[in-house]
């Protein structure tokens, strides 16, 4: 009986939901502060002890939070945006706790709320620069390359994202995400 509970304890909790949001609460503010030092600076070594910057003092913060019986419970998805001159957006700092990145859409929502926020609140361009490794995952999301660039002593593209393509939406929207499971091919 014990084999089916072996290595049950090394598997993530995979949620029923989660939620996409304005980082709201206190908590949801130092989760998301705490994911970008995980993900920045102990996993890929960005950074050497924080990756806090002067943009985050206009920075808006964007969640996804992973649900417990229906309530936010741990914030597992995070990025931030901003206005850098009028009209002209950018993102930054999309990070996603390593044990949800294959379990659905987490990394594309968290695009899209950006996006879609900063349309909403008059954005005419929409800007990020891009770890190479992820150009073809925004590519995929209706983003284009301007060029390509080296950031913190690693390769990265300035990209653009195609506004049409992301319907402008207030600050108070909150999306409800539910991962796919995914179907395993048999030969």
């Amino acid at each position: 009986m014990s084999t089916l509970l072996d290595g049950l304890e090394s598997r993530p909790f995979i949620p029923t939901e989660y939620v996409v949001r304005l980082a709201r609460t206190p908590w949801e503010r130092a989760g998301y502060h705490a994911l970008r030092r995980e993900v920045f600076c102990t996993e890929q070594h960005v950074f050497s002890e924080d990756d806090r910057d002067a943009i985050d003092g206009i920075a808006t913060p964007i969640i996804a939070a992973c649900c417990m019986a229906g309530m936010p419970d741990r914030v597992v998805g995070v990025v931030r945006i901003h206005e850098a001159e009028p009209g002209i957006w950018r993102g930054s700092r999309l990070a996603v706790h390593a044990d949800h990145r294959k379990l659905g859409r987490i990394g594309a929502e968290l695009i899209r709320m950006a996006v879609s926020t900063a349309h909403g609140l008059g954005a005419t361009q929409f800007l990020a620069q891009v770890q190479e490794q992820n150009v073809l995952f925004f590519r995929r999301l209706h983003w284009k390359s301007l060029r390509a660039i080296t950031l913190h002593g690693l390769p990265h593209h300035d990209m653009q994202a195609d506004l049409v393509r992301y319907p402008a939406h207030g600050q108070d929207q909150t999306w409800l995400l539910r991962p796919q499971p995914r179907i395993r091919q048999v030969a």
